[in-house]
């Protein structure tokens, strides 16, 4: 449901079968507004912690690129000499009331495919809750952080934002403009415009893009091959994220002959979802590929990438940055 859902969401019109769904989203519309306000008026707390917090997020359901984007920024800061922490969700994950210290023996479906990522690719303390305020909390407790990276929390409005960054999704923008269930949004277009920073991912006008590394194998990551060094085009190419034709067509554009297998975002792999008679070799990515560690064979390699930004964005961030870790 989820896929047709999204298929029929990101187009410029909203399509007839949505129709029916517009009274949900009305009523949606009005308790996202409620909600703002009781936490602006200050009905609802928003609490502080005692260092600067980024938040990265989206108007959008899934499919921005923020987990490329937080691993980015936490790798552009530790450079500059800052102690990045990150707080998330662990969405996929088991769902944690209380804040948790993931691990990386920690299994994907117990802390989510994106918490696994972060912890792979930065050397960055996390912490997972529901609740960010929490997490925030437990992260400062026990690690020494002088600036706090939330990992998709631009709803998320119990948590003082000190600089808000938002990323849309170049190619499919705001799709059908409405707001869930009968379109992608999980807030009106216009909140964007509120936020300090806007990203755009792919697409006209582009600011961030994701750029292929090489091939690693999935059961055994430390190996690689450069992607000029592989010969074999015809592939199976698996995506369980928000936006798989963004990934199908990176490797279209890499020279790849794709058979596409589409599952739904945050899938938790099986053994045969990756297993193909031909033997032909199996493409994912590395938010699904760490679901599928245990059970990978020779066959499944995932494409490694890493974003790039617009060197603009890039000073703007970190001028804010430096302007709130001055305060």
């Amino acid at each position: 449901m989820r896929l047709d859902l999204t298929q029929y969401w990101y187009r410029d019109r909203l399509h007839y079968a949505l129709v029916m769904l517009l009274p949900f989203s009305w009523l949606f519309g009005w308790l996202v507004s409620i909600r703002r306000f009781l936490y602006r008026s200050g009905i609802f707390a928003v609490k502080r912690v005692h260092v600067p917090v980024v938040i990265v997020g989206n108007v959008t359901f899934g499919g921005t690129g923020k987990t490329p984007f937080v691993i980015w920024l936490a790798n552009l800061l530790r450079a500059q000499g800052y102690h990045p922490g990150i707080i998330t969700r662990g969405y996929s994950g088991q769902g944690h009331n209380s804040a948790y210290w993931p691990t990386f023996q920690d299994a994907p479906n117990k802390i989510g495919d994106e918490t696994l990522l972060l912890l792979r690719q930065t050397l960055c303390p996390v912490v997972i809750a529901k609740k960010r305020v929490l997490a925030a909390r437990a992260l400062l407790e026990r690690a020494a952080c002088d600036i706090i990276l939330c990992d998709d929390g631009m709803q998320h409005y119990g948590l003082h934002r000190d600089i808000e960054i938002a990323l849309i999704d170049g190619v499919r923008r705001f799709g059908n403009r409405q707001l869930l269930p009968a379109g992608p949004l999980r807030e009106p277009v216009g909140r964007v415009k509120q936020a300090d920073v806007v990203v755009v991912h792919g697409g006209e006008g582009a600011t961030m893009h994701l750029a292929p590394t090489a091939l690693f194998s999935v059961a055994h990551p430390s190996t690689k091959i450069a992607l000029s060094d592989y010969t074999q085009k015809k592939v199976h190419a698996v995506a369980g994220i928000g936006h798989p034709e963004r990934f199908f067509t990176l490797l279209k554009e890499l020279g790849f002959d794709i058979i596409p297998h589409i599952f739904p975002d945050h899938y938790h792999f099986k053994a045969n979802d990756i297993s193909f008679s031909d033997e032909l070799p199996v493409i994912m990515t590395e938010k699904d590929a760490v679901k599928c560690v245990s059970f990978a064979n020779q066959h499944c390699w995932y494409l490694g990438v890493k974003a790039m930004i617009d060197p603009a964005i890039q000073e703007i961030i970190l001028s804010k940055v430096k302007l709130r870790c001055e305060k």
